[in-house]
């Protein structure tokens, strides 16, 4: 395929959606901007259609705008990883709307995964993992994955799915670890409730994963599996008091104060070699 000069955008009023949004208007993109209700556009470069995948219309990719290149990150339901929803209703959902998608003649997709495929697994984790999925959010997120791959030997088309791990930033979810510390900050507070902290994990801020998104979608768009992380595992409690330094904030964690979360492993984070390779150039966490 040729050079992408036109991007739609799904789930672009969500928190990943936006800073995509600003990454592809910074590149002189043409950018249809997809949701279920109407956004607020803060700039006149981009083109908001409403589209609901629950309620998708008979031709969807005519209805966004024909873009040469799809970036996918709507998904309802979370951050309730445990819901049914995710392969009952959602997954279903999603197949269906990019299928019509494709075979309206979409050639390229961007599709967000998520790190949750590799399931309970500790360590480095490679493209080449096993995909063990442990929730019910990962099991419909690989399921798409493995759906769109057997498309693709009957209907062609570029696919490149990003795995992402851990991310922070201006408009997460409040219920998010980066959000409740700002807050506390905002108040005053003088202790700071949280795990244990031990856990290892891989942080990328939002504006830095948004930039490797795009530059995936535009310039590799049939890589396959790539993991979208900093491949440096860091110590939950070392993150947060780097923020907190960042803050100049004299705030006392207190360690312990929550369990920690059953649905992930302790210590994983991405490999991004693959990353590298394709891109050039180190993505280490910010």
């Amino acid at each position: 395929m040729g050079a992408v000069t036109s991007v739609a955008v799904t789930g672009a009023t969500g928190f990943i959606g936006r800073h995509v949004l600003a990454a592809l208007e910074r590149r002189g993109i043409q950018v249809t901007a997809l949701s279920r209700k109407p956004g607020n556009p803060a700039s006149s470069g981009i083109a908001w259609k409403v589209l609901d995948m629950a309620d998708p219309p008979g031709d969807p990719f005519t209805a966004m705008g024909r873009p040469d290149a799809l970036i996918h990150l709507a998904w309802d339901g979370l951050p309730n990883y445990r819901s049914l929803h995710h392969f009952e209703t959602e997954l279903p959902r999603q197949y269906a709307f990019l299928k019509g998608a494709i075979e309206g003649g979409l050639n390229s997709v961007f599709c967000a995964g998520t790190c949750f495929e590799y399931g309970m697994q500790d360590g480095a984790l490679t493209e080449a993992t096993p995909c063990l999925p442990s929730n019910p959010y990962g099991f419909a997120k690989h399921a798409l994955h493995q759906q769109l791959y057997m498309l693709k030997e009957t209907l062609p088309f570029a696919l490149t799915w990003g795995r992402l791990f851990y991310m922070y930033g201006p408009g997460q979810n409040p219920k998010s670890l980066w959000p409740q510390l700002q807050e506390a900050y905002r108040q005053g507070a003088t202790v700071f409730d949280m795990s244990g902290g031990e856990q290892l994990r891989d942080f990328l801020d939002i504006g830095t994963l948004a930039d490797l998104i795009v530059s995936l979608a535009l310039a590799h768009p049939d890589s396959g599996v790539v993991n979208i992380s900093s491949g440096k595992p860091v110590a939950v409690r070392d993150i947060v008091s780097r923020w907190t330094k960042e803050l100049s904030w004299d705030v006392r964690l207190n360690l312990g104060h929550y369990p920690y979360p059953d649905y992930e492993p302790m210590e994983f984070w991405g490999d991004n070699s693959k990353l590298q390779r394709i891109l050039g150039r180190q993505t280490g966490a910010s």
